[in-house]
């Protein structure tokens, strides 16, 4: 109808071109989104906040991040919307660093957050680990006397429990007035990654005796907490009444949650059955997951099967070959595990370098083994070397005592 309209030279306004450029999202069609955008430019509406947010969208969406971003930066005004766009863009992409630096441009331009706003920060928050941030957002939510619930409230508490702050998220979970199935999820889901199994386990009775219906999110969290608390016939039996009950169907995540769940109890036979009866085909997690529970059981006949599957998978991934390294060296052939080493050189695949972070005044820094990237790297090396100096002199010390530099 667009393309009919230009075709006959009909004028659009701004109400259009938002319709235009919202079907263009929903096809995810750029082509003809870069054409709107030429003919937003040449019919002069790019002073229209709504036209424009609506393009930022349209590039957010499509992946192009850069353009999305030059929009933002060439608008000679911006809103909220505009700034939740552009934020909610980038998180949708991983840029969770670049989102919260864009969120204190916002703050420092004077601009006030919205609810959306607060929301999308917490799950920058949530993914970097960025405590101090979230209870920043938090604070800001009391001081101005914003509802602690719907979608602000579950943020805050997947904010909580995804930092590591389960008694924080526990506090804001207990104070909502009303709670939905994203409410009970978080904290089923954080209980359960921190290996408090019964406690993810009462959530989830208390959700089904409040009458909420439970997700297939949710019951990702019930067979974590049984997989991290060994309890193999109630993880049976949930997986059981998942598709049984509640008409949900097993997704990959939740046959590997029962992999790990058998596989940590030893039960591997029975975990291999399960993966030769699963209606979907397992992917590599389903058989890393295996592969991880054969190291743990020394079962090293298995384990080579396996890792032919795996590297028949993907190849290039490191884990595999370090899993049979140690699956070797757990039953002392260490001859093997070496000619895997050497398979590994020889192929060129490398080891990636793990990576941590830490968070100090609101700013989360990133670190991996031998990094020198950080602008303080000289003060943090320095640092290093005091600590080791001074445990070993704390190794080397008779009466046991402990000492503490920082």
């Amino acid at each position: 109808m667009y393309v009919e309209m230009m075709c006959k030279g009909l004028d659009l306004d701004k109400y259009t071109y938002p319709l235009v450029i919202k079907a263009c999202v929903e096809l995810r069609e750029l082509r003809y989104g870069r054409l709107v955008h030429a003919h937003v430019i040449k019919n002069g509406f790019v002073l229209d906040l709504y036209v424009v947010n609506n393009l930022m969208r349209l590039y957010g969406v499509c992946g192009e991040r850069d353009v999305a971003l030059n929009v933002f930066r060439e608008m000679p005004m911006r809103n909220v919307i505009s700034w939740n766009t552009v934020i909610s863009g980038l998180a949708q992409r991983k840029e969770f660093k670049q989102a919260l630096s864009v969120f204190n441009e916002m703050q420092d331009q004077g601009v006030k957050p919205d609810e959306n706003t607060l929301v999308g920060v917490l799950n920058c928050c949530s993914n970097l680990g960025a405590l101090e941030v979230g209870k920043w957002v938090h604070t800001y939510i009391d001081r101005n006397r914003i509802q602690v619930a719907g979608f602000v409230g579950n943020a805050l508490v997947d904010m909580y429990a995804k930092c590591g702050s389960m008694d924080d998220a526990l506090r804001v979970f207990g104070s909502m007035t009303t709670k939905d199935v994203y409410s009970y999820t978080s904290v089923i889901v954080g209980s359960a990654t921190h290996g408090k199994a019964r406690m993810a386990l009462k959530f989830f009775y208390e959700m089904l005796d409040n009458g909420i219906q439970p997700n297939e999110v949710t019951f990702v969290g019930v067979l974590i907490a049984c997989s991290h608390g060994g309890l193999v016939e109630e993880g049976h039996k949930f997986f059981t009444d998942m598709w049984r009950v509640h008409k949900l169907k097993p997704r990959i995540e939740h046959y590997g949650c029962m992999v790990d769940l058998l596989g940590r109890a030893g039960l591997i036979d029975e975990a291999m059955e399960l993966v030769k009866h699963m209606s979907i085909e397992p992917d590599a997690s389903i058989w890393g997951s295996i592969l991880a529970a054969c190291r743990i059981q020394g079962k090293v006949d298995l384990a080579e099967h396996v890792t032919e599957i795996l590297v028949n998978m993907e190849s290039e991934k490191d884990g595999t070959y370090i899993l049979m390294s140690n699956t070797y060296a757990s039953v002392s052939k260490w001859k093997d595990a070496l000619e895997v080493r050497k398979a590994m050189k020889r192929q060129k695949i490398k080891k990636v370098p793990g990576c941590s972070s830490i968070e100090l005044d609101g700013v989360v820094s990133e670190f991996r083994r031998c990094d020198k990237a950080h602008p303080r790297s000289k003060d943090i090396y320095v640092m290093v070397e005091q600590l080791t100096f001074h445990l070993i002199g704390t190794e080397a010390s008779s009466d046991g005592s402990e000492y503490c530099i920082v």
